[in-house]
């Protein structure tokens, strides 16, 4: 693990929320004072002039499972590798969004969660088979708050607890309530301190989603896919509901997730106008939107910028404001001392087209690219080639190649 110094950039700092020209250090593995690293021995030096270095970005939603991926896809989700979609977005922490429920968890943990370079996190699905067994989350009988609870309180790397798709094509009754999943999990959240993220259809009989932000949800929860064209965040008039404001001040978190059919510019440009802002930036990434409408984060992140957030406000939503939902809050942090988690990114000025999950488009000015990624001190994505030596001057001994497999 090699000490390094970014220099000439301009710094996002999270606490103050504010860009600002400072040099930044990473040694063994932390952020280092910048003074006392650049006379080390060895040190590389990075220049970064014009770009923005970052914390790490999380991405609040999105699904890494993989055991979903190789599986009957009429009953999972086709999952993402996590390393390889994420690095390239300047992801450092992503949270996946209720793939598992109890049954598969702890396989999700030993074989991934923890040999995995990138951090990951996640929302435990009150339906035990969660979404690498979709039925699961359609009937009661499989919501297990307790075991669900016990999950989130022992395995540190549990955020919360996730109600979906429970919105089936037959009425609710009494085997089958209106509200059942997403009750089952909030009890779960209550009995471990942790919050819930929903994802609820609210135009079926039995249930509004008035209801949902306002009786259902506790401050603190959060409400994901909030610019899906199903939700009446905006009256017949174009204008944010009264009760979107007023979800907000009891303190429901609203997320993006973009996805493959929740994000509408027909939705999210007019709230945007009228002040109202998702809470946090995130993609919903799986292999059915990757090549679009998502792409990855930074594309989430440019349509923002376009729309007209500033880049201060669009890198708050994707470093501190989930880590605080989240009460991690030394995920975004660039202290002295802290992981040394950063991206770097370069604003590209041209003309660019943004889609949406309606396939319809945005024209911009502006686009978000990643040029390095340093998860825990170590490089994990270059494209620029930074630090290596010029191939022409490129010592012989600089890289073994493998031997050769005879057949």
């Amino acid at each position: 693990m090699k000490d390094y110094i970014l220099i000439n950039g301009t710094v996002y700092d999270p606490e103050t929320r504010r860009l600002e020209k400072r040099d930044i250090a990473v040694s063994g593995g932390v952020i280092a004072d910048a003074r006392t690293v650049a006379d080390k021995p060895g040190t590389e030096v990075f220049d970064l002039r014009e770009a923005v270095i970052t914390p790490g970005l999380i991405d609040m939603h999105c699904h890494i499972y993989p055991m979903c991926g190789v599986m009957d896809k009429t009953r999972t989700l086709p999952t993402i590798d996590g390393e390889a979609h994420m690095f390239s977005n300047g992801v450092t922490t992503a949270v996946d969004a209720g793939t598992c429920g109890c049954r598969d968890f702890f396989d999700f943990k030993e074989r991934f969660i923890d040999h995995s370079k990138l951090r990951i996190l996640a929302f435990v699905n009150i339906a035990y088979g969660g979404m690498a067994d979709l039925a699961t989350e359609l009937e009661p009988e499989n919501f297990f708050p307790d075991t669900a609870a016990a999950i989130a309180r022992e395995i540190p790397e549990v955020v919360g607890i996730k109600t979906a798709h429970y919105h089936v094509g037959r009425p609710f009754d009494e085997r089958h309530p209106a509200w059942a999943s997403v009750e089952a999990a909030v009890t779960a959240g209550e009995l471990a301190a942790k919050p819930v993220m929903a994802d609820v259809q609210p135009y079926l009989p039995g249930r509004s989603y008035e209801e949902l932000i306002l009786k259902k949800l506790r401050s603190g929860d959060i409400h994901t896919h909030v610019y899906a064209q199903q939700f009446p965040i905006l009256d017949k008039k174009g204008k944010v509901q009264d009760f979107m404001w007023q979800a907000r001040k009891r303190g429901v978190v609203f997320d993006l997730g973009h996805g493959a059919g929740s994000f509408w510019f027909r939705n999210a440009v007019p709230a945007f106008d009228q002040g109202f802002c998702p809470d946090t930036l995130s993609t919903d990434l799986y292999l059915d939107n990757i090549n679009g409408p998502v792409f990855g984060l930074l594309n989430v992140m440019s349509k923002y910028l376009n729309i007209g957030m500033p880049l201060e406000e669009v890198l708050y939503r994707t470093t501190a404001r989930p880590a605080e939902i989240l009460g991690r809050k030394e995920l975004a942090s660039i202290k002295p001392g802290s992981t040394a988690d950063l991206a770097v990114l370069n604003i590209r000025e041209g003309k660019f087209g943004f889609s949406d999950s309606g396939h319809a488009r945005m024209d911009g000015d502006k686009m978000l690219e990643c040029s390095l990624t340093i998860r825990n001190g170590e490089i994990v994505y270059n494209p620029m080639a930074l630090g290596m030596p010029d191939w022409k001057n490129a010592p012989q001994s600089y890289w073994k190649a493998p031997g050769v497999i005879k057949l």
